[in-house]
């Protein structure tokens, strides 16, 4: 017994740092996540630690002005959690957390092997279209939310996942972490700050 309960030690150590792909058997289900209720109003979410960050493993869906379900439907925002303006996204995150940087998601994708292969390592293994290279091996979990432009137009559900930064890029725009469909990389560009995009926080 006492030989058994060492390797189960050992093969959970190894799932929180995604050595053991095996750990996700074929789903999403996060054996090493831990929880964190929001400040805002109660609503309990999933966190991982990934290297020396810990992220929530889940969209974040509090209620504020300038957010909304993806096309308007209450249940894609369970589905998803809202999309926030960036003016919103940066006031979004609960005492004690906060929306990560651009700095910050660029040390996301190193702790995960680099760019060129990070978006297959923290996508969902459900919802995209293409996920036949998904490994989502960090429980990052990142479902293909899409976004809302500013004048109130739905586009690419299941094709592309999309999460504010911190980092002003100028002229009322900011970077944004993105995650594309057809691709294994994780990328930042800018983007005008009134479309609406996911929010994952980062303790602080």
């Amino acid at each position: 017994m006492r030989k058994h309960f060492k390797i189960m030690a050992i093969s959970a150590l190894f799932c929180a740092v995604g050595v053991m792909t095996g750990c996700n058997e074929g789903e999403d289900r996060c054996d090493i996540c831990e929880t964190m209720t929001d400040s805002h109003d109660g609503t309990v979410y999933k966190t991982v630690k990934i290297g020396d960050q810990v992220w929530m493993a889940e969209n974040l869906n509090v209620v504020m002005e300038d957010s909304w379900c993806y096309a308007d439907k209450p249940d894609n925002c369970k589905k998803y959690g809202r999309l926030y303006t960036w003016e919103m996204a940066k006031s979004a995150c609960p005492e004690g957390w906060h929306l990560p940087s651009k700095d910050e998601f660029e040390t996301l994708f190193a702790t995960v092997g680099g760019q060129p292969t990070a978006g297959k390592m923290l996508k969902s293994k459900k919802g995209w279209k293409k996920s036949g290279n998904i490994t989502n091996e960090f429980f990052f979990s990142a479902l293909p939310t899409g976004l809302r432009l500013s004048e109130g137009k739905y586009l690419n559900e299941g094709t592309y996942a999309y999460f504010w930064s911190s980092t002003e890029y100028g002229d009322g725009s900011a970077y944004n972490m993105y995650l594309d469909n057809g691709s294994d990389r994780g990328n930042m560009f800018d983007d005008v700050g009134e479309n609406g995009r996911s929010v994952r926080c980062l303790k602080n």
